[in-house]
């Protein structure tokens, strides 16, 4: 058995006591003079050292907590990807969003849509009804009610005529060559009683093949006659001009210009149903245009004449108590594109805030998982 000699051991005594003296002045030194350490990396610390001892403790049980924990990091990576890579796709949408709405907005600004609308009225203003007789004779004019029309007596002959007439004669408004000769007769009124106004004209000979009556509506047989006495009053103080009244030469001119004629055929009955439509302008001016609906029934002549004569029958009446109104609406509305506006430019910085906060949130896992893996190395080292 080997003894020990005595100078050996008190050499090992001393060189122990030398290095315990050495690990008290460091843990001495340090307590001193601490480092400072923000709050961020002081959790990161906690953390990291936690996860230091975490190997040792697990290595010693034998579990492979190391490889959990760094699956754990890649999924919260690719996650932190998924959710940017969305969060710029609805970025993208807002924008275009944003685009679409200015396009559509400036669209509806160019296109406006037209709104037509309807008023009921239980009195037409008369309308005037400009008759281009040419040759053939006016033979009676009567106004009735309820759509009834009593039989005609002595068909041919000339008859009452209780409708308000005018006869006026111009020059054609296209050619200012033609001599023009129009009967202008006052239209019904009243549309709830159904007022009608029929008129009876005779054509003795005519060198056509075709027999036609021409006319035309136009919105008020009141102006009309106001532009008469207003052509009158200008003939008493002028009284050098030829022309008898010619404010009224004019409004008939202006009337053929602005609405369009028709026509009805002789031996017939045809039954004119009138309807009124007022068109607003973007000017702000308004239109007045007549719609018609016509039927014509055959007229059983029983008289004896001559074969060269003609009779014209024609009924003039209001098809309903509405009158239409058209006009043009923008449907862009400013304000509803200024709150769609606002909220897509909400919904992009509360995205860019996202994703920015997204992107440091990933650089500092990164960090976290890079200090980590530097602090097993020097364990393990």
């Amino acid at each position: 058995m080997l003894v020990p000699a005595p100078g050996a051991d008190a050499m090992l005594r001393q060189e122990i006591s030398t290095s315990y003296q050495e690990l008290s002045e460091e843990v001495e030194h340090v307590a001193e003079h601490p480092e400072p350490v923000e709050e961020g990396e002081m959790d990161d610390d906690q953390e990291d050292t936690s996860s230091a001892i975490l190997p040792v403790l697990d290595s010693e049980s034998g579990t492979s907590s190391p490889s959990v924990r760094f699956s754990k990091t890649c999924l919260k990576n690719v996650f932190s990807v998924i959710l940017l890579f969305i969060y710029l796709l609805l970025m993208a949408v807002a924008v275009f969003l944003v685009y679409q709405t200015i396009t559509d907005f400036r669209e509806k600004l160019k296109h406006p849509v037209m709104s037509v609308s309807y008023k009921e009225v239980p009195l037409y203003d008369a309308p005037g009804i400009a008759l281009y007789p040419g040759k053939a004779q006016l033979l009676s004019c009567k106004h009735h009610y309820y759509d009834h029309i009593p039989p005609l007596i002595n068909p041919g002959q000339p008859g009452e005529i209780e409708c308000t007439t005018q006869r006026i004669n111009y020059t054609d408004p296209f050619t200012n060559q033609t001599m023009k000769h129009a009967l202008i007769v006052q239209g019904p009124r009243d549309v709830k009683k159904r007022e009608l106004v029929f008129l009876q004209f005779h054509l003795n000979e005519t060198d056509q093949d075709f027999s036609a009556i021409n006319y035309l509506l136009f919105s008020s047989f009141q102006e009309f006659l106001n532009s008469l006495t207003s052509g009158l009053e200008g003939r008493k103080t002028k009284l050098h001009r030829k022309s008898r009244s010619p404010d009224k030469t004019e409004f008939m001119k202006d009337c053929e210009s602005s609405y369009s004629s028709w026509k009805f055929s002789g031996g017939f009955r045809t039954w004119v149903k009138m309807s009124l439509v007022k068109t607003k302008e973007e000017d702000g001016r308004e239109t007045v245009e007549f719609k018609q609906e016509t039927s014509v029934v055959n007229y059983i002549d029983q008289r004896h004449k001559p074969a060269s004569d003609q009779l014209f029958f024609v009924v003039f009446e209001w098809k309903d108590p509405f009158i239409q109104k058209v006009q043009d609406i923008v449907t862009a509305n400013p304000w509803n594109m200024i709150a769609l506006l606002c909220g897509i430019f909400l919904a992009l910085f509360k995205a860019t805030d996202f994703a920015k906060l997204s992107v440091k949130w990933m650089i500092k896992i990164r960090k976290r998982h890079l200090k980590r893996r530097s602090q097993a190395m020097n364990h393990i080292s």
